[in-house]
Parts: structure tokens; sequence; C-alpha cells
């Protein structure tokens, strides 16, 4: 097991280097034979899914939904694809350029991290994103996809094989961790010498298995406790649309609001009718003693409950006396993923913006836009809540580094 993972390791380090000086057109070819051939090939790729599903064992009825593919998810997987075509090839970008006194001009170019491992659950619509973006941004990438997903991920990978090669690409660009067995990925973690950066998508269990056993640099985002903080000057009907949106439209993913917070001055106008909307929704509130005060019959929120990530139709209320104890309250208890504030106040907006240290931060707009398409990115390969070296959303751009560039014309050091 070991040297296959070693091999597979050693041949995306060999490709790294064909596809980080492949140019744009190329990229773009390739990513349009993927997309049209996902979707050529979608029987087959349904029949490996099915395989998977039949094989999968004590799965939530909610992971097994993430695992299944049918013809729309693969049309939209091929979708997301013909987006990241159109989008600007960021690898050669010249970020800045200056010229010092001696007269040598000084640039930073925009280049490939080289070979990237992307460590992911049950969801094999991952692999083909993962796969565009890296090849897009001139990566190598190692998947390491979950095995109940392993025969969906192996047609997939395949397809994106035929199509780098009919570009005249190695196929090795792309490649899946040959065997299921967890071992796999713990001698994948070792191989610091072939790999440049993991990226793990999925639990917080996972994320935290793989820091502690990589010898990798590792992207992490344990985990989404998002907040909202409704400003005393907050127009009550934007407040109660975006709180209920941020927490209801999709309560299990990382950018929904977990943490509602409310200035003690809006309180008794704002939470009545925002907390008789959370209950016709089936929301379970918990509140502390001043919120309990104002809406009758809730849970108490224990301590434990400020900080953590519910992912389910439960949110924590906590009433604060002013904006400084909103911003202190969220980088105590919050995982600098995404937090919003309700406000027709300027100066407490931009001291919001600047103050709070999370990788996203809102006016006037739900947490759930927190989301590199929502942002313009195209595909994500996930949301980095670490600031080395990307923080956010990731897209093509964070998929890259930078690296100096110098002209001169005869210069020599004194």
């Amino acid at each position: 097991m070991a040297s296959s993972v070693l091999e597979t390791a050693k041949k995306a380090k060999n490709a790294s280097y064909l596809i980080a000086k492949a140019d744009t057109n190329t990229k773009n070819q390739a990513l349009y034979y993927i997309a049209s051939m996902l979707e050529k090939k979608a029987k087959e790729i349904i029949e490996a899914n099915k395989k998977d599903i039949r094989e999968a064992k004590g799965l939530t009825k909610a992971m097994i939904d993430r695992l299944t593919l049918n013809e729309n998810r693969i049309g939209e997987m091929a979708k997301g694809i013909r987006e990241i075509i159109s989008l600007n090839d960021p690898v050669g970008e010249i970020t800045k350029m200056w010229k010092r006194p001696n007269g040598l001009l000084v640039g930073k170019m925009r280049i490939p991290l080289g070979v990237i491992g992307i460590i992911y659950e049950a969801r094999p619509n991952v692999t083909a994103d993962a796969a565009a973006l890296c090849i897009k941004s001139g990566n190598a990438v190692i998947l390491r996809g979950g095995k109940e997903a392993f025969h969906s991920n192996k047609v997939i990978v395949g397809i994106i094989g035929e199509a780098l090669e009919k570009v005249g690409l190695p196929k090795e660009i792309v490649q899946l961790v040959p065997v299921k067995e967890r071992e796999a990925m713990l001698e994948l973690l070792k191989l610091e010498e072939y790999i440049d950066v993991i990226i793990p998508r999925g639990g917080e269990g996972l994320i935290r298995f793989v820091v502690e056993n990589s010898k990798i640099p590792v992207i992490k985002h344990y985990k989404g406790v998002c907040h909202i903080f409704v400003d005393d000057s907050a127009d009550i009907d934007m407040a109660i649309n975006i709180c209920f949106n941020a927490k209801v439209q999709r309560p299990g993913v990382c950018n929904a609001m977990e943490t509602l917070l409310v200035h003690k001055d809006i309180a008794e106008t704002f939470l009545p009718p925002m907390a008789e909307k959370y209950t016709k929704a089936g929301v379970e509130l918990r509140g502390c003693d001043r919120t309990r005060k104002i809406i009758k019959g809730i849970k108490k929120a224990k301590e434990a409950d400020y900080g953590y990530e519910f992912l389910d139709l439960i949110l924590a209320i906590k009433i604060v006396d002013h904006i400084d104890s909103a911003i202190e309250h969220i980088n105590k208890y919050g995982s600098l993923h995404t937090e919003s504030i309700i406000t027709q106040n300027y100066s407490n907006a931009q001291k919001f913006l600047k103050e709070v240290n999370s990788s996203t931060v809102l006016v006037n707009a739900s947490t759930r836009f927190s989301d590199g398409f929502q942002l313009g990115l195209g595909a994500e390969i996930g949301i980095s809540t670490t600031k080395l070296h990307a923080f956010g959303p990731m897209g093509l751009e964070e998929l890259t580094t930078t690296k100096f560039i110098i002209y001169g014309n005869g210069q020599v050091r004194e």
C-alpha cells in the first residue's frame, strides 16, 4: 500500500511541472472535454454510484443524499466546470511591479502551488470541482475521497484523465489514491517531498485527524460558528429577513448562523417577531437570561452553546450591551469563519468590519453568502479559517502563490 501511494505522489510531482507551464487555452480545452464527457458518460457514473450506495453501511440519510449522483447533479458538475473555464487564469499574472533606485525592476508573479492533496468525505461532486480548479490554476492534485464514494470517484477521475490526454497533458495531473484503507491517508500525509499542501474537506473529526498526522502544511477549516449581530440602528424588517435566511435556508452547512447577538436597545422590538418566525419554521431557540424574559418558554443557553456548531435548526441567542460586547463575544466564541452586522450606522459597520477577526465579514447581508460561487470565485476548493496562506473561500487565485521576478541591466551588489 505504501509503495502505491508513494508512486502516485511521484507521478503527481512530475506531472505538476507540465500543468504549471500549460497555456490557458490548453487548460480550458481540457476542462471543456471534462464537462462534455461527464455528461456523455453519465450512465456509467451513475452505475458506479449505485454500487457505492449498495455497499454503503452506517451512513445517515443526509450522508446518502450527499453521496448520491443522478443526471441532474452530474449536469450541475459539468456546469460548474464550464463556469471555471470562463474565469481568468491567475497563473502568470504580475501582481506588483516597482523600480529600485539602482534601476532593478522588481515584480511579483502568480504561480501554482505545485501538488495539492485533497482529502474529503462522501461527496463525489467534489472530485470534479477540485480537479477542475486545480487544472485551471496549474496544479497537479491527488484526491483521497471517502471510501463510500470510491467507485464513483474512480470513474470520474478516469474520465478526467481521458480528457487531459486529449489535449496532450498527462492523466497523472489528477489522480485518485488507489486504495480505500485509512492507512493510505496516513501514508499520503507523510510525503512532504512530493506534496506541497493538504486541503481537508469534511467534518471537524476528519480535519483534526489530518492536522494531527500530517507532515505537510494543512489549510484548515474546523467548523463554522457564524454570528449575526443586530445593532440598535438595524432596520427591523431587514434584520428579520436576513437572520431567518442565515439560520433556516440550509441549517446543515458551515456558513449557517449558529448564534444571534442582539443589542439591548432593540431586543424588545426585534426578538418577539423574530422568535415567532423561527418557531413557525421549527427552530429551537436557546437564550440568555435577558432573552428568556422577552421570549417566554425557550431553553436556557448553556455556556457550551456559544461556540457550538449545531448544523441543525437550533439557535443560540444573546443580548449584548453594545457593539464592543458583540465583537468581544465573536472573537471569544467564533471559529474565524463568517460574521455579519445588521445596522444603519456607518461608523458601527466600519468598526465591525475592521475589528471582527474572521475570514468573511458582512454588513446587512446573510452569512450564507460566504461561498466561493456566491462571491464570484467560481467553484471553491474549500473555506480556510487558517490565515496562512489563504483566508476564507478558496478559488483559483487562492490555489496559487507568488514569486519575485527581477529585471536588471547589469547591476551588481556593492
